[in-house]
């Protein structure tokens, strides 16, 4: 009797626990809004680094009481490439999240392989980044941004059109 008491509860923590790890994994936004907040503001600060070096003394801060201008500043250079390349390799499992949407409402196509192909390429161009940029090795980022963009295009010329978003 008191291993079945005991089974029953494990059960129920088991079932419990998985219960909130599958609400802990539902998306939030939509597969636009998380390249908005993820994808675009870091691969451009990727892209910058083809005409800004992050090795030089940053411009003066900015004035002002905004918590943009207290704020923006705290980290420079080489850091805000390598934590950009981190954002890109760590974001692969955001989009390819069971569950998640495109904007039209239409399910990522996250089953499909050169979905996965373009997804995983995003990630190795982030290490890669990362790697080179914590060499401080600008040319090496400048051509890396290559790689970024050729995944960012390879995806968005199939599955992102204006009129036809995540189309399958």
């Amino acid at each position: 009797m008191r291993s079945l008491g005991i089974t029953i509860i494990s059960l129920v923590m088991i079932l419990g626990g998985a219960a909130l790890l599958a609400a802990e994994d539902e998306p939030i936004g939509n597969l636009a809004e998380v390249m908005r907040a993820i994808h675009f503001p870091n691969s451009n600060l990727l892209f910058d680094v083809q005409t800004a070096d992050p090795g030089e003394p940053p411009p003066a801060d900015e004035e002002g009481t905004s918590t943009t201008a207290m704020f923006s500043g705290i980290y420079k250079g080489w850091q805000v490439v390598e934590q950009a390349a981190i954002a890109l390799a760590e974001a692969e499992p955001l989009i390819m999240l069971e569950g998640r949407k495109c904007e039209n409402g239409k399910p990522v196509p996250t089953g499909q392989e050169d979905f996965k192909r373009w997804a995983r390429a995003l990630t190795d161009a982030g290490k890669a980044t990362l790697e080179a940029a914590r060499k401080k090795d600008r040319d090496a980022v400048i051509e890396l941004t290559n790689n970024v963009a050729g995944a960012c295009e390879d995806c968005h010329t199939k599955y992102r059109r204006y009129q036809d978003r995540c189309r399958q």
